[in-house]
């Protein structure tokens, strides 16, 4: 039951994440205008590289170095110390790249570099991994939430007009560094101080720099989309494929959110020996976020091309084809969730997820290159489905000496057939009905009900792990 709770905790959370957007963008971009808007994501663009080099791989790394030492005080105390002198470090040379940059090469909008700089600054202070290593979810996201929420209130209390760009950048950056602050408290009670002389921060750099490389990987080949198809296909390409990519990714954070949970949970097992845990909670975990991710995947398809028009505009028309063809990512991306972040991370083998991962970029740029000329939006949309289906290809080649993909694959076909009945249904209802909230949510009911009633026809094995949960003999 704890790993399906901090899993409640996370998906919510990162939903909460994307949804903050959706409340705030239509008021802010009445409010502050193109311009401003634009100035703010063109200056926070270039921050984020700031602070993922000064974070380095240190999330991913000090989440899984702290669920192996958990149950002794002493060493994960020690690792804590460790690996957060080394984030301290790092993030500190990070920062101050940045402001040199910023005096040397910023005019215009050297204000609103420098109140980005706020993001680095809470990412150097973050210690969500400790938290996560401990399967500790409620802590991070319940604070995380509440500062979340704080934070757009403040945005429509003191952005009022176009002049209050600054406090848009400040409040944005400021909220961040909040969230990663109100975490040190709890630590009083679940570290112990141990003398710096002990302290060996150095010898996590490595190790974190390894992890480094496909989160930086991952970053450029989702940015590629948006160069390529900005200088192969006209402007207005760029913005309907964004929006999109966003709504698809929207839907995607729900499934995610099991490999942050599962990441932890599994480097316990495998830290303890417990290699048949480690495979039997590959097996369900793999099993589930194809029963959610299936009917995901077809949902949006079914209404893509009239959801597109009615939620962003009629401008957005094209944006239909968009959801509708990069929708099997989420399928592809669900299941390179748990053969990557759930099973090659935690169990020390990051040289093959990064090769996975460096093989989709390659292969995402590839596809570019044909498919935008020809098909625009809709060709990159296309291309993101191969890539991230080349990278699932690739860790499932990697795994087949350990785990057995027949077993994890014998009930797919389940859950396929069961949410094509479902598109099937609910596209021709779509068709004849006009897109408003309320039929929206009367469309997703009967999907969510035809496709619950499918998988009981089909004896799926999720139904048999809802009765477990249910009956708490989850293990």
């Amino acid at each position: 039951m704890k790993v399906i709770k901090n899993y409640l905790y996370n998906a919510g959370y990162q939903i909460l994440l994307m949804l903050a957007p959706v409340i705030t963008t239509p008021y802010v971009s009445r409010v502050l205008g193109a311009h401003n808007n634009g100035i703010n994501t063109y200056t926070n663009g270039w921050v984020i590289f700031f602070y993922l080099v000064g974070q380095l791989g240190i999330a991913l790394y000090g989440n899984r170095e702290i669920a192996y030492h958990r149950d002794n005080k002493y060493e994960r105390s020690k690792i804590f110390w460790e690996i957060i002198s080394l984030q301290i470090m790092t993030s500190s040379l990070s920062l101050v790249a940045y402001l040199i940059a910023v005096m040397l090469f910023s005019s215009a909008f050297k204000v609103y570099f420098l109140l980005q700089a706020l993001w680095i600054v809470a990412y150097g202070l973050d210690i969500s991994w400790y938290f996560m290593g401990m399967e500790d979810f409620k802590k991070t996201v319940t604070r995380n939430t509440f500062v979340k929420l704080i934070s757009i209130a403040l945005i429509f209390i003191l952005v009022r007009n176009e002049n209050d760009l600054a406090w848009y950048v400040f409040l944005l950056g400021f909220a961040q560094l909040a969230g990663s602050a109100t975490l040190w408290p709890y630590l009083r009670k679940s570290i112990q101080w141990v003398k710096v002389r002990y302290w060996r921060p150095f010898r996590h750099f490595y190790p974190t720099l390894l992890l480094f490389v496909p989160t930086i990987t991952t970053q450029i080949y989702l940015v590629v989309n948006r160069i390529m198809l900005g200088r192969m296909a006209p402007q207005a390409a760029v913005s309907q494929f964004d929006f999109g990519d966003k709504i698809v990714k929207l839907v995607l954070a729900v499934v995610t959110a099991t490999g942050t949970v599962m990441l932890p949970h599994i480097a316990n097992k495998f830290a303890a020996g417990d290699i048949k845990g480690v495979r039997t909670s590959l097996y369900k975990s793999f099993d589930f976020v194809t029963a959610v991710s299936v009917p995901m995947m077809f949902g949006l398809m079914a209404i893509a091309y009239k959801f597109a028009p009615w939620f962003l505009g009629d401008q957005y028309i094209p944006t239909g084809g968009v959801i509708f063809y990069e929708a099997p990512a989420i399928l592809m991306i669900a299941w390179s969730t748990v053969t990557g972040t759930q099973y090659l991370m935690p169990i020390h083998r990051e040289h093959e997820f990064t090769i996975s991962v460096t093989v989709g970029a390659v292969v995402n740029i590839i596809a570019n290159l044909f498919l935008i000329a020809r098909y625009g939006a809709n060709g990159a949309a296309v291309a993101t489905v191969i890539s991230e289906l080349s990278v699932t290809a690739v860790q499932l080649f990697y795994i087949r000496g350990t785990i057995r993909r027949r077993q994890m694959f014998a009930p797919v076909w389940r859950y396929l057939l069961s949410g094509l009945f479902m598109y099937i249904v609910v596209s021709r209802i779509n068709g004849i009905m006009r897109m408003t909230f309320i039929n929206l949510a009367l469309q997703v009911a009967l999907g969510i009900v035809i496709y619950i009633i499918c998988l009981f026809l089909m004896r799926a094995p999720i139904i048999r792990q809802a009765k477990d949960i249910l009956l708490h003999r989850d293990k």
